[in-house]
């Protein structure tokens, strides 16, 4: 069993506040937890408005498997056309016995 975590650092534009902010955020993680079966949360930067961090992890028979779940759940999350960019990725995948 593979473990795949992923680990997405956002520039939000058009946040004026921590509600839109959330709202944002909200947006991101109910729509990715439905489209995929993966757990995912914001895990860094709560009370900052300009940045957001999100957390997803996935569980998958092998890395290869999990390298592709990760790559098509940033592309969908990139391509929700909100006012936001992604500015780093990290990537990692633990092996579990």
């Amino acid at each position: 069993m593979i473990i795949g975590v992923c680990q997405l650092t956002f520039q939000l534009y058009a946040s004026d506040s921590l509600k839109e902010k959330r709202r944002v955020v909200r947006a991101i993680v109910d729509r990715t937890r439905s489209r995929f079966n993966v757990a995912v949360a914001e895990v860094e930067d709560q009370d900052v408005l300009s940045a957001c961090v999100i957390g997803i992890a996935c569980v998958s028979t092998s890395t290869r498997h999990a390298n592709s779940m990760l790559d098509k759940i940033t592309k969908f999350i990139t391509g929700l056309a909100l006012e936001m960019e992604i500015i780093d990725r990290e990537m990692d995948f633990i092996p579990f016995p």
